[in-house]
């Protein structure tokens, strides 16, 4: 793997991308660049609950969740867009993903990006999808190890 390059100007580290065959369970920080192959709204969950408003700390607007398959090159991902992502995630869209990371779903990795990450919409990038290697497909299953 690349190691982080300094900025001198900035300051700032500068990003290492990655490509999606790169991808580890239970792992975080990584920026790559995508294309949306395709994004299926999966539900709409109202926050209301039949609870008073006054026991909510966020306002009651439903959230939006979205599974989007993600890829470059390498391979593809299912990512998870939540509300405002949604919008964002359209079909043959190329984006960068800052900060993204991998959650698991039933033994499946999901692609992420929370608040401390962010989704920028980038220049049509020139490569083709790998879509026979969805690493989304592959099942991990949690062994304990003990010393």
């Amino acid at each position: 793997m690349a190691t982080p390059t300094t900025d001198a100007a900035t300051g700032k580290r500068k990003p290492v991308f990655i490509k999606v065959d790169q991808l580890k369970p239970g792992t975080s920080g990584h920026t790559l660049t995508v294309k949306v192959v395709s994004s299926n709204p999966v539900k709409t969950v109202s926050n209301r609950g039949g609870r008073s408003s006054t026991i909510l700390a966020r306002p009651s607007r439903p959230s939006r969740i979205a599974e989007c398959l993600v890829g470059d090159e390498t391979g593809t991902i299912i990512f998870t867009a939540r509300n405002e992502q949604v919008d964002v995630m359209k079909t043959g869209a190329t984006l960068i993903l800052r900060n993204a990371k991998i959650d698991m779903f039933k033994g499946s990795m999901r692609l992420a990006v929370d608040k401390w990450g962010r989704i920028e919409v980038t220049e049509p990038a020139n490569f083709d999808i790998k879509e026979d290697n969805n690493l989304s497909l592959v099942e991990y299953e949690l062994v304990n190890v003990e010393e």
